[in-house]
Parts: C-alpha cells; sequence; structure tokens
C-alpha cells in the first residue's frame, strides 16, 4: 500500500489524498443500511490527482463524507466513532493505525525538535496548524502584532478616564534556588537563559482605560461583603488533571482575561492566565462598599513561559498574584489599583523546565525568591476632557500627555472587612483545605499546649498554600474531604512549613525551646512532604512520607504489607481512608501522654 504524502504546507501527514474520512464516516452510520454493512477496503489513495489540475469531485460512494476539517479532523472523527456503540472495532482500528502513521511520518519529517515545535504550537492536538496557532511564529518572523479580535471587545471612550500604571520588578535572586548550591551543577546555560535574562519588566509603565477594569466588578449575586466570585473560573482539579508542559505561546485570552492578561504582560511578553495545574484562575471579593465605591481584593493564579524555540520550555509559577482595587459601581472611575507577587516568606516562586523534545522528557524542578513583582497606578484615573453643563470643553489633556489635575473627595466606606480576612476568604476559595486553620509553626505549638491538643504538621519545599508548592496531589485530595476536615477541625492543631525556614529556626539559639521543634521535626524529614503528629512538647509519635502515601494508597488493599495503614470500610476513597486512619493512630497513640 502506498503511503500518505507529507502536506509541502506544513510538512505534517497529510490525509487529504485518502479516504479516511470517508471510510471512518461509513463506520458510523446506521448499521441496518446495506452500504453500511459491506465491507471496507484498506486505505488506498480514493481521489488521485494530476499534477497541477483540478481535483476530481468525489462519486456516490462518497455522499456521506462529513465537511473537511483540517488534516487532523481524523481525530475529532475517531472521538465520534468510539460514541458510537454499532461502530465496528476493526475500522476503530484502523483509524488508531492511520493516526500513528502520521505521528511517524510527522516525526521522520520534522525530527523530534521540529515535532516537538509544532506540537507546542498544536494546542487542540489535532495534527494541523490553523492561522490563530501559527500566528506566535509569524509575529516572531515578522516583528508585527496584528491587533486581536479580542483588544477590540470595548471600543475606546474618547472621552473616558485612563488609569497610569508603573511596574516594580527585581528579578529572581539565583542563589536562593536549591541548584545553586552546587553552582547549577549539570544545567545547560541555556535552559535558564531566559530566567537570567530576565531583569526587568518588559512595559515599565502602561496607560488603560479605567472601563476595563469593570471585569473586577462583582456579579449581582455576590455583593455581601467577603462572598468570593470567580473572574476567571479554574477547570482543573484532581480528576481532569493538568495542562501540557509543551508549550510556549499563551492561548488568546478572551473575555475577562483580557484584562489580566494585559495587567500581566506589562512584566513579561508570555503570560499564561490559566496555570498548568489547579488551581487555576482568579478569585475575587468585596472589602469594602460606600456609596459609589467598592474595594475589591483579588487572587489570581498565572505563570510564565520564559524559553522560546528552539530552547526547550522554561516555566515562572510566582506563588500567587493578590492585591486590591478601589473601583467606582460604575467602572468608569479607577481611585487606586495594586497587584503584587508576596514576599514575605523566603521562597515564593516554583519554576519547572524540560530537557527533551516531549511531553514525556526528564523535568526539572526548583524553587527560589522572587524580592519584587508589583503593578501599581500612579493615581486616580482621568478623563482627557471636562465639559461644563452646557457641553462647553472647561479643560483638557496638555498636548505633552500631562494629565488634568483633580481634587478628588474622599471616599466614606459604609462597611469593610480587614485585608486579612478578604485574602482568607479567597484563599479558602483557591484551596478548600484551608476551611482547617493552619498556624505558624512556633504559634501551633503554644496552642497546642493551652488546648491540650496535639499538632498535625505538614513540612515540605514549598509552600502548601500557593502555587509554589510541592504537596499539590495532598492538598487537591485527602485534606480538602470531608472526613479529614472533620477530624482535624475537632482534635488537632494543624500548621505547615517550609523546610529552608525550620532549617533557619533550628540555627537560631534566641528560643532553645523552638530551636528544638524545629530540630525534631526535621529528623523525620524526606523529600518532598512530610506529614507528622506530634506532642505538643515536639515529640514526634506518628509520621508518613507523602511518597509512600501515594504508593501505599494506589495499591490494592490486599497488596499492602499487613501492619502498616489499614483501609477503612466506611469510605470509598483509600487516600482519604489511610490518611483518617493515620489521624486516628497518631491520638490512639497520643492518650498516655494526653491524659497526664
Amino acid at each position: 500500500m502506498e503511503s500518505p504524502s507529507l502536506c509541502v504546507r506544513c510538512s505534517e501527514a497529510c490525509l487529504t489524498d485518502y479516504d479516511l474520512e470517508g471510510l471512518l464516516s461509513n463506520s458510523i452510520t446506521d448499521p441496518s443500511r446495506p452500504e453500511a454493512q459491506s465491507s471496507v477496503s484498506p486505505l488506498v489513495p480514493s481521489r488521485p490527482r494530476t499534477a497541477g489540475g483540478p481535483s476530481p469531485q468525489p462519486g456516490p460512494s462518497l455522499s456521506r463524507v462529513p465537511p473537511r476539517r483540517g488534516h487532523g479532523g481524523v481525530l475529532s472523527l475517531i472521538i465520534e466513532l468510539m460514541a458510537v456503540p454499532s461502530a465496528a472495532p476493526s475500522r476503530l482500528a484502523l483509524a488508531l493505525a492511520a493516526l500513528a502513521a502520521l505521528a511517524e511520518l510527522a516525526l521522520k519529517s520534522l525530527g523530534s525538535e521540529g515535532l516537538f515545535l509544532f506540537s507546542s504550537l498544536d494546542t487542540n492536538n489535532d495534527l494541523y496548524l490553523s492561522p490563530e496557532e501559527f500566528k506566535p511564529i509569524a509575529e516572531k518572523l515578522t516583528g508585527v502584532t496584528p491587533v486581536s479580535d479580542f483588544e477590540e471587545e470595548d471600543a475606546p471612550d474618547p472621552n473616558g478616564e485612563t488609569l497610569s500604571i508603573v511596574a516594580k520588578f527585581q528579578p529572581l535572586v539565583m542563589e536562593t534556588m536549591t541548584k545553586s548550591k552546587d553552582g547549577f551543577l549539570g544545567i545547560s546555560h541555556v535552559a535558564l537563559s531566559g530566567l537570567r535574562n530576565w531583569t526587568a519588566p518588559v512595559s515599565p509603565k502602561s496607560v488603560m482605560l479605567a472601563r476595563q477594569f469593570k471585569a473586577f466588578l462583582p456579579p449581582k449575586n455576590k455583593l455581601d461583603l467577603g462572598d468570593p466570585w470567580w473572574i476567571i473560573p479554574s477547570e482543573l482539579n484532581i480528576f481532569t488533571g493538568y495542562l501540557s508542559n509543551n508549550r510556549f505561546y499563551p492561548p488568546p485570552p478572551k473575555g475577562k482575561e483580557v484584562i489580566i492578561h494585559k495587567l500581566l504582560s506589562m512584566f513579561h511578553p508570555r503570560p499564561f492566565v490559566k496555570t498548568r495545574f489547579a488551581p487555576q484562575g482568579s478569585v475575587a471579593c468585596i472589602q469594602a462598599i460606600s456609596t459609589y465605591y467598592y474595594t475589591i481584593a483579588f487572587r489570581i493564579h498565572a505563570e510564565f513561559q520564559l524559553n522560546e524555540p528552539p530552547d526547550f520550555p522554561f516555566w515562572f509559577s510566582p506563588g500567587q498574584f493578590t492585591g486590591y482595587i478601589v473601583l467606582s459601581k460604575d467602572s468608569s472611575h479607577v481611585r487606586e489599583f495594586k497587584l503584587f507577587v508576596p514576599n514575605k516568606r523566603s521562597l515564593n516562586v516554583d519554576m519547572e523546565w524540560l530537557y527533551g523534545a516531549s511531553e514525556g522528557s526528564n523535568m526539572e524542578v526548583d524553587i527560589g525568591y522572587l524580592p519584587q513583582m508589583e503593578l501599581e497606578s500612579t493615581g486616580p484615573s482621568v478623563p482627557s476632557v471636562i465639559y461644563d453643563e452646557n457641553g462647553n470643553v472647561i479643560d483638557s489633556r496638555d498636548p505633552s500627555g500631562e494629565p488634568i489635575q483633580f481634587v478628588f473627595e474622599e471616599i466614606t466606606w459604609q462597611q469593610e472587612i480587614p485585608w486579612e480576612e478578604a485574602a482568607q476568604k479567597l484563599e479558602v476559595a483557591m484551596y478548600p483545605f484551608k476551611k482547617v486553620s493552619y498556624l505558624p509553626f512556633t504559634e501551633a505549638f503554644e496552642r497546642a499546649k493551652a488546648e491540650k491538643k496535639l499538632v498535625h504538621s505538614i513540612l515540605l519545599w514549598g509552600a502548601l498554600d500557593d502555587q509554589s508548592c510541592s504537596g499539590r496531589t495532598l492538598r487537591e485530595t485527602v485534606l480538602e474531604s470531608s472526613p479529614i476536615l472533620a477530624l482535624l477541625n475537632e482534635s488537632f492543631i494543624s500548621s505547615w512549613s517550609l523546610v529552608k525556614e525550620l532549617e533557619e529556626l533550628q540555627t537560631n539559639r534566641e528560643n532553645e525551646f523552638y530551636s528544638k521543634l524545629a530540630e525534631l521535626h526535621l529528623e523525620k524529614y524526606n523529600f518532598p512532604v512530610e506529614m507528622i503528629i506530634c506532642l505538643p512538647n515536639g515529640t514526634v509519635i506518628h509520621h508518613i512520607n507523602a511518597n509512600y502515601f501515594l504508593d501505599i494508597t494506589s495499591m490494592k488493599p490486599e497488596d499492602v504489607e499487613s501492619g502498616i495503614f489499614s483501609f477503612s470500610a466506611n469510605f470509598d476513597d483509600p487516600s482519604t481512608a489511610t490518611y483518617l486512619q493515620f489521624l486516628k493512630e497518631g491520638l490512639q497513640r497520643a492518650k498516655p501522654y494526653l491524659q497526664n
């Protein structure tokens, strides 16, 4: 059988000369029809072409062929075929084999690195680059960025108010990366080039329309203080998995994503407003209300792609962006705006980069400290023209661009909650496991002593409650399950800590008790996450490593070594059952100590 030819336009395996779509179409027709029960020949050229001549029209036997869907339309057809119970397995197998042939031919034509680049642009994985998917390469080669449709959602109002925003950025402190301890041994200079070269914001100052910030306004059913809503909903969870690492260019933002993308683009040209892993998106709540204004607190999970082809992807994921906006209820005026990456923790950015031209290639992971990454308005938004009641212009912006000088009235807030409370509401919306209070390390032991409870402590490499975390699976499964939340609230004082911070506490001899607490924890720690149950005096009575925990909960109950955490028949989820057993065993072991 003759092999499919390669498309001269995109060098991918092309199906246009083969009636694979017709074959699949026949497979999903009504089986009662005579033609549907006839045998189908193997893949053969059904519409031969002559050089320079027009393509012959399909004959009657192809009357049911659906409209051409592009070279990779076979993928959607396979999905249709799988959804039809009457579809012949042999035909599905044939389609899958054809698809494998396409991939093999593409690999031969492009090579592994070329196919890797092609796949990074092929966002819907249909083996076909649409003009929209090819646009990043066109912009790179031509240096021209066309005005996209999404940028025209709001027609500019020549008299509308504008807001000036400045970007402040201090690059990552390379010495805070774990890999720096051995001089980045084994890490190529090219892999880190995007990180090392990012030393300043791409746009130090930008002027935006005030009305573009209407995306931050609350929906009509979310007008209570502290009641969170999603600006950009999270579409991922533990069941949906995560998005591909093999991408260089963000998809075009839509709707409320536009303003978030525009703001983050001041830092770097390739922001992804939806992270690869959960929880994605942006969440907000009202912090204060006046007659005409809201103060809106928000939290954004976004990340940046620092490399471009021919280098491999390098993902830069700040723990979170947070901030607030003081906005009029009709979005015509912005009084204040601030967005920033919190920098109070010793580590606040996760970094991941690939070492090969495939999704399954080795990935390096590290974490570091970013001193400053923030956007702030230079003042309230101002109009370009002011009219009197008769429509006459009484003032306008200076031709040099200097804004009109205003004296703004002071806002009297009728209702408000503290910033800390608003931030906590947003945190729980992103991370349901935070329905349990996780206290700072030393405070947890003081509280446990006062309430005569055990300390449930999680020791890990990155923060548990932001995107620089090494405990994603743990927080998205057992820690947010109802039985675990109930038991933790009832019987434990919870805390989580960074390994680095406990190492610093251990060496600080100003408080010997706190130093000893840190030492007892670190003695039990194994990478990446250790769950620990201990007495108020720091004595560890039970602990388990996250990797081991995940291993045993993925096994069948009969395969787990007896005497290790047993599975409970009361819960369908073995992870929840096993973690519940871990906590209960800790309580049982602690009884002799707590009764004294």
